[in-house]
């Protein structure tokens, strides 16, 4: 094909030229600009502390930096009258993300429980035989301390127990700010505390109270020793950080300690072989499980009351809260059932089969998902809490009985009963 060569054609072309001349030059200044600015944010970048830079890298992966892409420039769906996106606000929602596994910890364990700190640490209860609780760095998954449980008693202020006692760990729960983790002592072994615990028990059985000791993760070190009631299971704390509850297991009662006092100022009745605890965020109201009454319980800790609120499936075992309060999710291991409860009415409005024998369970931090350890399958499953669907099921080694979500890595860590920690990556698809 020729180009046409009358007047009017060659003007047209010599002013496309001119234009593409005069784009060439603007692109030319344009780039040399963009390549200075570029220069700056990363000369920046390297001036960040060691944990900035550890946030810097995440969103650099996940695109979750804050409404800042790559190149420096506003990434579309940031809003620049409300301020800049968060990693958490990028990050994809649990319920649409997927798990893998990341590490496997074995060693001198035989995890009974696993919670996160919420703030960089994790400890592991080990079957009360064992007698000691281990602590891990939740980013590095270093072990950092293998707590005993045997304690001079005097020191912390307890006559009548003289010499060593030891107990036998089986729940944490962590404060707020990851200071403190209250672990429940299944029962106490030395002088003076009378008949020792035991799984098939009752009011009538004569077992002695038993201990709430205090871990201080500063110290790495146990500081109190609280008097409860016996054989004390899960423990939990409300959301005003005021008052830690124990079920008791062999009482049929639930605990109430004062953190401030750190005395044990009330104990409500239930029924028998209570376990999982929620608090509403109200911190007046609580749900209680009743393994082996099966039924749930709702607790007034202003009354010191308890009414039952439903009959339940054959073992109700341990139960979560949404962040709003607004539903109740409950696992019951002799239906292999997980059930939602909306609080307002008290109705079970939706349920999964989540496999055989759900225990214990934990939730995403946004709430999306819900993680459960199926005790004779044996599994850990993921699953939606707004439609109560598997997403996803993942092997265990035999008996997983514990299961804790790190808000800080988003990783949940599994513990076998066998002697070892999964721990899996939430987010491994988004990375």
């Amino acid at each position: 094909m020729q180009a046409r060569q009358e007047a009017v054609y060659r003007r047209r072309r010599t002013a496309v030229a001119g234009l593409a001349l005069l784009l060439t030059v603007v692109l030319a200044a344009w780039i040399a600009i963009f390549g200075l600015q570029r220069g700056q944010v990363t000369s920046t970048v390297g001036k960040d502390s060691a944990a900035d830079q550890e946030v810097a890298d995440a969103a650099a992966v996940t695109g979750a930096d804050g409404g800042i892409d790559a190149e420096g420039t506003q990434e579309a769906g940031a809003d620049p009258e409300s301020g800049p996106v968060t990693a958490e606000q990028q990050r994809t929602p649990s319920a649409q993300s997927r798990m893998a596994r990341v590490d496997y910890l074995t060693g001198d364990i035989t995890p009974k429980s696993v919670v996160a700190s919420g703030a960089g640490l994790v400890i592991a209860n080990n079957m009360m035989y064992s007698h000691t609780s281990t602590v891990y760095d939740s980013r590095t998954r270093e072990l950092l301390a293998t707590l005993d449980d045997g304690l001079d008693l005097a020191e912390f202020g307890i006559d009548g127990h003289p010499g060593t006692s030891q107990g036998a760990p089986v729940e944490a729960a962590w404060t707020d700010d990851g200071r403190y983790a209250y672990v429940s002592q299944y029962t106490m072994y030395g002088e003076g505390f009378g008949r020792e615990g035991f799984d098939d028990c009752s009011p009538a059985s004569g077992v002695g109270s038993s201990l709430l000791y205090r871990f201080d993760a500063q110290e790495l070190a146990w500081d109190q020793a609280i008097e409860v009631g016996a054989v004390p299971k899960f423990v939990d704390i409300t959301p005003d950080q005021t008052r830690v509850l124990v079920s008791n297991w062999c009482d049929s009662t639930i605990s109430v300690v004062d953190r401030e006092s750190a005395t044990q100022t009330a104990v409500i009745p239930v029924d028998a072989a209570p376990r999982g605890i929620e608090v509403l965020p109200d911190n007046r109201t609580a749900y209680v499980a009743a393994m082996y009454a099966d039924k749930l319980f709702k607790v007034d800790l202003t009354e010191g009351t308890s009414e039952v609120v439903m009959e339940t499936g054959r073992k109700p075992r341990h139960l979560n809260l949404s962040p709003d309060g607004r539903y109740l999710f409950m696992a019951v291991s002799g239906a292999d059932t997980v059930y939602k409860i909306d609080t307002e009415t008290d109705q079970i409005v939706d349920q999964v089969v989540s496999g055989r024998e759900p225990r214990s369970m934990t939730m995403s931090a946004d709430g999306t998902a819900l993680y459960v350890v199926n005790y004779y399958e044996p599994s850990v499953a993921k699953i939606s809490t707004q439609e109560m669907e598997v997403l996803q099921k993942e092997p265990t080694d035999a008996n997983p009985i514990g299961i804790t979500y790190d808000p800080i890595t988003h990783e949940v860590w599994v513990a076998c009963y066998g002697g070892s920690l999964y721990v899996f990556d939430d987010q491994a698809a988004a990375r």
